[in-house]
């Protein structure tokens, strides 16, 4: 379990970079919402294929099955980022990348406990 954590965080942070990186660069040209769509969009293929190769190397699914599960629990995890990502951003008026963060923290959690027990399930 711990190997798996490790490898989480780390694929995870690597997906994050990724996703808030595509946002800084695309922020100023559509709205925010859209840049973190985007972002997501991108992030998917290095979260994917980290969280398969090392986070759950060992699991019990083919790729296949792995790779639809796991862009339905990344869809969950969108879904629930963009959620609030657009409260702290619209309502709260918070600075763009400071809710952007929030809100792939918020999402991360999700996200673990939805591929360890059915995206990659052992």
């Amino acid at each position: 379990m711990r190997a798996t954590a490790f490898w989480f965080l780390v694929v995870g942070s690597a997906a994050a970079l990724t996703h808030m990186g595509v946002f800084a660069l695309t922020e100023h040209l559509m709205l925010p919402e859209l840049a973190n769509a985007l972002g997501f969009c991108i992030a998917f293929f290095v979260s994917f294929a980290g969280h398969r190769l090392l986070s759950f190397r060992d699991a019990g699914t083919s790729v296949k099955q792995s790779f639809g599960r796991f862009a339905v629990t990344a869809i969950a995890g969108f879904v629930s980022n963009e959620a609030v990502f657009s409260l702290l951003l619209r309502a709260l008026d918070w600075p763009s990348l400071v809710a952007l963060f929030v809100a792939l923290v918020f999402a991360a959690g999700q996200t673990f406990l939805l591929s360890r027990f059915w995206a990659f399930r052992r």
